[in-house]
């Protein structure tokens, strides 16, 4: 609420950081490559849309944030 969301990204990555050298695949531990500081310009502008939309975008946010996530997760 301090940060008005502006620190959700760095705690997003926090949490698939952890989650990720918490996997193990096939014998293999999973790692997430993803930061804070990456994610925040697509946060923005996801943020913007939203508001831009009148909610409308909020829909495809998720999916979104998933997208990213898988692209920034590769075997350690």
């Amino acid at each position: 609420m301090v940060t008005l969301g502006l620190a959700l990204p760095w705690a997003i990555c926090m949490q698939y950081r952890w989650r990720t050298q918490h996997t193990i695949i096939n014998g293999r531990r999973l790692r997430f490559t993803g930061s804070g500081g990456g994610l925040f310009g697509n946060w923005i502008k996801w943020w913007a849309l939203t508001i831009v939309t009148v909610g409308i975008y909020s829909f495809w946010v998720v999916p979104r944030l998933t997208r990213w996530t898988v692209e920034h997760q590769d075997f350690s």
